[in-house]
């Protein structure tokens, strides 16, 4: 295996996933915003894994992939807290948040649009994440952290994962809320383990500085500096 890359959105358990790969000797970013994270990490993390797994699946071939799945009606609440919570932060222009971050959350979840854009009309275009972000004097959509409007969002990401990995074997899709996703993660992985293991369950309700909290030598800086300094990847 060259990487294991993590591309479940936000909130679905991101954060439990990485600190529980520490402890199997993996090298972890929890997000990566620099050629050198990625080329340090063994595993990789939330943004911008979520928006750019094929551009990563065709820069580190033989690599695997989890998708982690989360009900509906535990995300949507918990999306919404962290989305409004960052929103000041993403926009295009202000947003002091790392450009690579702004734009993964941007393209996914359609937070910022072109004014005018009817991104409550039911149909294929308006509807989709799309890459309108790159448009020029975007608003906040209105209806960004609605409920119907975030399903969808979750809705379209999954449909294209399991799309894109259709009949390969290198994606495990888990909800780290069954008891046995732990012990499916490491048999995928061939990690020698005890078949009771469990995920740790970090940044419960409104807590989003897991990560950041927990300390152990095998975390990887996201802007680590390498001999392309902070470069990131231009995926052409």
């Amino acid at each position: 295996m060259n990487k294991l890359f993590i591309i479940g959105l936000p909130r679905t358990g991101t954060t439990s996933i990485s600190i529980a790969m520490l402890d199997y000797d993996f090298k972890v970013a929890h997000t990566a915003y620099t050629k050198q994270a990625f080329e340090l990490a063994d595993v990789i993390s939330d943004s911008p894994c979520f928006c750019d797994y094929p551009e990563l699946d065709a820069l580190y071939p033989n690599s695997k992939f989890v998708y982690l799945d989360r009900a509906l009606e535990q995300w949507i609440p918990s999306i919404q807290m962290l989305l409004k919570k960052m929103q000041e932060n993403l926009a295009p222009k202000t947003g002091i948040f790392h450009p690579v971050l702004k734009r993964s959350f941007n393209e996914t979840f359609d937070l910022y649009t072109p004014p005018h854009t009817n991104t409550s009309n039911n149909t294929q275009e308006t509807n989709k994440p799309s890459t309108r972000y790159t448009a020029k004097n975007l608003v906040l959509n209105e209806t960004a952290f609605t409920e119907q409007h975030l399903s969808q969002c979750y809705q379209i990401h999954k449909e294209q994962v399991l799309t894109y990995f259709e009949q390969r074997e290198d994606l495990l899709v888990i909800n780290l809320s069954d008891k046995n996703s732990l012990d499916q993660l490491l048999t995928f992985l061939d990690v020698p383990h005890d078949s009771d293991v469990q995920f740790p369950h970090v940044n419960i309700g409104k807590h989003v500085s897991g990560w950041r909290e927990h300390k152990h030598p095998n975390k990887v800086n996201t802007l680590s500096a390498g001999i392309d300094q902070r470069k990131f990847f231009d995926y052409k």
